[in-house]
């Protein structure tokens, strides 16, 4: 009761304090360890256990705070936790789950934000979006200081970074809780009133903001460098390395990290919840294509209109990569120079790749591409059109490819999680 009462008065006094003051104390307020308890893991939820703790901490908060209703399972399971383009971290504390964020990069089926706030401004910039959701710390282990949220954030932030091909976080959270995320993580508020009825979260009302993470080390040394080290979110979150985090062992790079098994979605999203009965068409026809495996098959949901032959519309596999790669245009058209790509995008006979130079549709040229730390292939290809009003991103026709390219593309098809893929 007494915490209680000392909680209530702080947050009554903070609101009358000025912003500027405001903010001035939740940085003071920042205690970030450079060797955290060895208790502590942080990891990808992949496994039922892991992922069935991460659910259910996060449906108390929910519910808890009034952003859902009790659901019979006892889990906040979402449709967007079926894709390969969500991933969901957990932290550890001895073995036990007691936090959790998900992060869900604009995939598929969007992003929940996408539907209420406007997001032209952060597109303009270019770049992969990705928005951070589903953040829960277990009761028992709020009132540490930061000892478990700051840890989860660091990791968030290294592997967007580093994994996941993100530039733009994006997160909609309550009005009370926004300058939280002004103030410690430098995150800047979406143009626009905020929401008063954001349906994701219950009909609670929600406030949208953005961090460019192109240009966050550099805020961050500008706000947190001179201040001491467990202070110092700058060092923390851009050189500091915490062996408590488990990053995914990577065999080539690929930007998603897929952890539904058939055997999970079944588990998820048939059995613990219904979500997959209440999926639409293009929904069904969208999970259908990604997981083309065999053993999804009776898993995902049928097609309630199959074509007229019984077969179901197929597409060739396309799969998330950001390999760095040289092109060398051959013929007139070729000037001697090298243009760098990132590879975005692969499959089986045609690519896509972003470029800062122009190239000329119709091209053709020998491409050297590290499709990971120690596999490299050399392929020609055929530049596409590329789309209206993108000036930067292209489209190629495979002429040829090598042995490591065909490797690749086989083993991205046969794997199921990351994990396969790691161990192919």
């Amino acid at each position: 009761m007494f915490r209680w009462a000392l909680h209530s008065t702080a947050r009554r006094l903070l609101a009358m304090a000025p912003r500027r003051g405001r903010f001035a104390l939740f940085r003071s307020m920042v205690d970030c360890e450079a060797d955290p308890d060895r208790r502590l893991t942080l990891k990808i939820a992949d496994s039922v256990e892991e992922l069935e703790a991460c659910f259910r901490i996060l449906h108390d908060a929910y519910v808890g705070a009034g952003f859902m209703r009790p659901d019979p399972s006892g889990l906040r399971v979402t449709h967007y936790h079926a894709l390969p383009t969500t991933t969901t971290l957990c932290a550890k504390f001895d073995g036990q789950v007691v936090g959790t964020l998900s992060i869900v990069r604009e995939g598929a089926f969007g992003f929940p934000m996408r539907s209420a706030f406007d997001l032209s401004a952060v597109r303009a910039k270019g770049g992969k979006i990705a928005e951070i959701s589903a953040l829960a710390i277990h009761p028992d282990f709020r009132a540490t200081g930061g000892r478990i949220l700051f840890p989860l954030m660091k990791f968030m932030f290294e592997y967007c970074t580093g994994h996941f091909d993100t530039r733009h976080l994006v997160i909609a959270v309550n009005p009370r809780h926004i300058e939280m995320y002004e103030s410690l993580l430098l995150f800047e508020r979406l143009p626009g009133e905020p929401v008063p009825h954001y349906a994701f979260v219950n009909g609670a009302p929600a406030v949208g903001a953005t961090l460019d993470l192109h240009t966050a080390p550099a805020r961050f040394e500008r706000v947190y460098g001179h201040r001491p080290g467990h202070r110092n979110l700058y060092q923390y979150f851009v050189h500091t390395r915490l062996p408590n985090i488990q990053h995914a062992p990577r065999r080539y790079f690929t930007t998603n990290h897929p952890v539904m098994t058939a055997q999970l979605l079944d588990h998820f999203f048939n059995r613990r919840t219904q979500l997959f009965a209440g999926l639409d068409t293009e929904q069904v026809q969208t999970l259908r294509a990604i997981y083309h495996h065999e053993a999804y098959a009776t898993v995902l949901p049928l097609l309630p209109d199959p074509r007229p032959d019984g077969t179901e519309r197929r597409r060739q596999p396309r799969y998330s990569v950001s390999c760095p790669a040289a092109l060398q245009l051959a013929g007139e058209t070729g000037d001697g120079a090298s243009y760098p790509l990132d590879i975005t995008e692969l499959s089986h006979d045609e690519f896509r790749a972003s470029c800062s130079r122009p190239l000329p549709p119709g091209a053709t040229g020998r491409i050297t591409v590290a499709l990971g730390s120690q596999v490299h292939s050399v392929v020609e290809a055929t530049v596409l059109p590329n789309r209206p009003n993108d000036l930067s991103s292209y489209r190629f026709r495979l002429k040829s490819g090598d042995p490591a390219w065909r490797d690749c593309v086989n083993a991205l098809g046969r794997s199921q999680t990351y994990r396969d893929l790691s161990s192919a």
